[in-house]
């Protein structure tokens, strides 16, 4: 019986054999094509075998933007197994959940993040192999990423009943809670290929994206997306503003993606005379600030299309119509809705929450979280947790997040990240974290906190503790000191009234002050 492959890796099996010489990725100077683009997915995915990983094992990267990011994503799949992507920032109680929840078996890691592993490894029972790149055995860590991609060079021997598809299992921020791994029961690809063709990319262009692959976004839309029209890659370390649109030239990009604040960060840069002199034709933007969308549009000589999807659920909103400000209509038989606190469907002009449903029904769920899935698919319909209105035409408008989570550079941050860190500072009794509106149009983040009796740490001896123990972008701006949290008859934060009081004289900002908060 022939093995059953996975829709990329057919894929990509497809490609190579229709033009093995022809570009996929470019990556710096180099250009990586298609034969070895296979050949690369073989060697990993049979020094994953060797290593002992097996179809059905979750395997964490744990790495930024680089090839080797895509090999071994690649090599998981086709040996059926699940690819975790893991932010590289996190750390911590954070880093620990996510893979401790997984049940990560594997974990191939860059050698930047050797220590923030180790600092975890041991509350991790499942895991049983670890592979660096740029690093050397040792100290924990089993294989380098050479010993892995000395794998044989020939398909995997491996029977896959039902294999993976794209991504596997991408963890999402919670609200107030730690963050939830998303699991696909099944796939449709449906929605994904409406967005692209929209993009009107065509075949051997190129797609240009500096979006961490460990987002859904850079990962299924860009990578995955650039192999299904068979377009070009071009994948940057790392977004830049001043070199965004030099890279766009230099790699010919016709398409790139944007998140949340990017579109402001890049208009806030020196105009140059050539800024629309160069090959973009489309940007796939989700979250444009709607009064900054024709400014950009006009800049740089570009088309925006805005669309809305989610890891959590399957579906797409979009927006070709250069409707300014919206999220865009239902597509590819996903329907949408706007609900009250009850589920009752409410009327144009009304805001509430955005719930879906596919046509195929579910088709995700959360790993060890039951009661999150039931909740979330309530009645039938995926609740978004984004309030929204709907107008008489069927545009969607974005109008903010029922639960208390925030979104900072494109990342979305749980209170209970940042909070579980700060609350174990030996000076504080207790926390509260909450968003402040951006000029970015995003979220900055504020905590409140209340000192042990006695002297408190200063705000920048605050953050400094809050440095390798959470992500860098979840790390607060604003910090204000109290005596007490305002809380409710059941002892529960009112965040509520955090948010209205918002900044105060009392607040202290740590870019007024002058701290910097660098990559650590």
């Amino acid at each position: 019986m022939a093995r059953a492959q996975g829709l990329i890796e057919q894929v990509i099996r497809q490609r190579a054999d229709q033009h093995p010489d022809a570009t996929w990725l470019k990556w710096k100077d180099e250009e990586v094509p298609w034969a070895q683009v296979l050949s690369c997915a073989q060697r990993a995915a049979n020094g994953l075998l060797d290593l002992g990983v097996r179809p059905g094992d979750r395997v964490a990267i744990l790495m930024g933007n680089r090839p080797e990011f895509l090999w071994a994503h690649l090599g998981i799949l086709f040996i059926g197994a699940l690819s975790v992507p893991v932010n590289i920032s996190q750390r911590g109680p954070t880093l620990q959940h996510i893979l401790r929840d997984s049940s990560a078996a594997a974990v191939v890691l860059h050698e930047d993040l050797r220590d923030a592993l180790l600092a975890v490894r041991g509350e991790l029972p499942s895991l049983r192999h670890t592979v660096v790149v740029d690093g050397k055995p040792g100290d924990g860590i089993d294989w380098d990423f050479d010993r892995l991609m000395d794998g044989a060079d020939r398909e995997p021997e491996v029977d896959l009943d039902e294999p993976t598809g794209g991504v596997g299992l991408m963890y999402t921020s919670g609200t107030t809670g730690p963050p939830k791994g998303v699991v696909a029961t099944r796939y449709d690809l449906a929605p994904l290929q409406v967005l692209l063709k929209a993009s009107g990319v065509q075949p051997g262009e190129t797609m240009y994206t500096p979006l961490p692959l460990f987002h859904g976004n850079a990962l299924l839309v860009s990578a995955i997306g650039s192999m299904v029209l068979d377009a070009k890659l071009a994948l940057a370390e790392r977004f830049s503003a001043s070199r965004f649109f030099d890279d766009c030239r230099r790699y010919q990009a016709v398409e790139f993606n944007t998140l949340g604040g990017m579109i402001s960060i890049l208009l806030k840069q020196p105009p140059r005379p050539d800024d629309a002199d160069n090959p973009v034709r489309v940007v796939l933007s989700a979250g444009c600030p709607p009064d900054r969308w024709e400014e950009f549009e006009r800049r740089f000589g570009l088309r925006i299309i805005e669309w809305f999807g989610m890891v959590d659920a399957p579906g797409v909103l979009l927006n070709t119509e250069g409707r300014v400000g919206s999220m865009g209509k239902a597509i590819a038989g996903v329907e949408y809705r706007v609900v009250d606190d009850q589920d009752r469907p409410v009327g144009p002009g009304v805001v509430g929450e955005l719930v879906f449903r596919h046509p195929k029904g579910q088709m995700t769920y959360y790993e060890n979280r039951a009661d999150a899935t039931e909740e979330a698919y309530r009645g039938g319909w995926f609740h978004s947790g984004d309030l929204t209105e709907c107008d008489r035409e069927g545009f969607f408008y974005y109008r903010g997040r029922k639960t208390e989570s925030m979104r900072r550079l494109g990342e979305n941050i749980s209170a209970w990240e940042v909070e579980t860190v700060l609350n174990g500072h030996p000076q504080l009794t207790e926390s509260a974290a909450h968003a402040v509106r951006s000029e970015l149009g995003e979220d900055e983040v504020k905590v409140v906190v209340v000192a042990q009796p006695g002297e408190g740490p200063s705000p920048e001896a605050l953050l400094d503790y809050c440095r390798g123990r959470m992500a860098h972008h979840a790390i607060p701006r604003y910090v204000e000191f109290v005596d007490e949290l305002p809380k409710g008859g059941t002892q529960r934060v009112q965040y509520g009234l955090l948010k209205q009081r918002g900044i105060t004289p009392q607040t202290w900002d740590r870019e007024a002050a002058g701290y910097r908060v660098g990559r650590d």
